[in-house]
């Protein structure tokens, strides 16, 4: 990537291309700005992260012209993230919000259309599917639900301007950054104990940081915890500040149980107190289970026929963007085979795919 040529803009953050790239090869359009806003559609996207954006993708190549309903801070949680290096087919590394807007360029070179408002409701009752966004009104005849979820944060200003500078809520995504460092996770579910215990493949120390003297992780993740000569745990401590400029350098902490304060010298933090599934406005709908994540049936249906269920939303035990990915072409599929199967849509001769 330069910084020279045409520069789109999205979701607050720009890619640019070099005047010399390739023009896409033939098959969709380039270009969807000078085409009427439509409100119908055959499909409708709710949500712009990689099992979005995926499904948009594959939805707009089997010509079904979706819209994608994208929110207000579209692009998902890689937009939080700045080295993505375990995405294939990007040797170096790419930036979160990279290749976000990869995903999204590519699918608007095959005509989605986007709306980058929040979903309000939902009326799942009958064909077409009502849905409403920031007071308009769209119709489909199938919905494919990509939010994703959120992580949990503690709220602190220090922590969210040091995101991704050594505050991350993935392990997995970026505990290879912290080779022989020491660092900290918070939280007391067997999510964090996982995450401690993962991240001792990298860091020289990890810290696990939990507000309470009890913990809500199962008997033989914290034993395995207290048995690995790399975690320390602290019980009754809370984070009351991340401490650094341009990275993180340390943690200002409080004892819960006397208020006494003092300061840890670490390199990063792992926030692991849990994720949000963004289904405020499918619960009354869709089948949410005990965790308050969408319940998928048979691949990736849901409990409504025509509404369909990809990534983080009910994938609460991988989330990650190529999985996430991989959700969303199996949605897109399903639902171009749907509409088939009800007549809305003519059979494909020709493999879109």
């Amino acid at each position: 990537m330069t910084d020279t040529g045409k520069v789109a803009p999205f979701g607050g953050f720009s890619i640019a291309f070099a005047p010399d790239a390739p023009t896409p090869a033939a098959g969709g359009p380039t270009s969807i700005a000078d085409r009427p806003e439509r409100t119908d559609a055959k499909v409708v996207i709710v949500g712009s992260g990689p099992a979005g954006l995926t499904a948009a993708i594959y939805a707009a190549r089997a010509n079904l012209e979706p819209i994608v309903i994208a929110g207000s801070a579209p692009g998902g949680q890689l937009m939080l993230t700045s080295d993505v290096e375990n995405y294939p087919g990007f040797p170096d590394g790419i930036q979160g919000p990279e290749l976000m807007a990869a995903f999204r360029a590519q699918a608007e070179r095959f005509g989605t259309q986007f709306a980058d408002v929040d979903l309000d409701r939902v009326d799942f009752s009958s064909r077409p599917f009502r849905l409403w966004a920031r007071g308009t009104e769209y119709r489909a005849q199938a919905v494919i639900v990509a939010t994703g979820a959120s992580a949990m944060w503690l709220g602190l200003d220090s922590e969210t301007r040091l995101r991704g500078r050594g505050v991350s809520a993935c392990a997995t995504c970026d505990g290879f950054f912290f080779k022989d460092r020491e660092i900290a996770v918070v939280g007391g579910g067997d999510t964090a104990f996982e995450e401690a215990t993962y991240l001792t493949r990298f860091a020289s120390k990890v810290h696990l940081l939990h507000r309470r003297d009890e913990f809500r992780a199962s008997r033989i993740m914290v034993e395995r915890a207290r048995e690995n000569p790399r975690i320390e745990i602290h019980t009754n401590t809370g984070i009351d500040e991340v401490l650094g400029d341009a990275k993180v350098d340390g943690l200002a902490l409080r004892d819960t149980a006397t208020g006494e304060t003092r300061t840890m010298p670490i390199q990063g933090l792992f926030i692991a107190i849990g994720h949000r599934p963004n289904t405020e406005a499918f619960r009354d709908w869709l089948e949410v289970d005990a965790k308050g994540y969408l319940v998928v049936q048979d691949q990736t249906n849901s409990k409504v026929e025509g509404v369909f269920i990809a990534g983080d939303v009910h994938d609460h035990r991988y989330r990650q963007a190529i999985t996430a990915a991989g959700d969303g072409c199996r949605a897109a599929i399903d639902a171009e085979r749907w509409l088939e199967a009800e007549g809305i849509t003519e059979a494909n001769t020709l493999t879109a795919w």
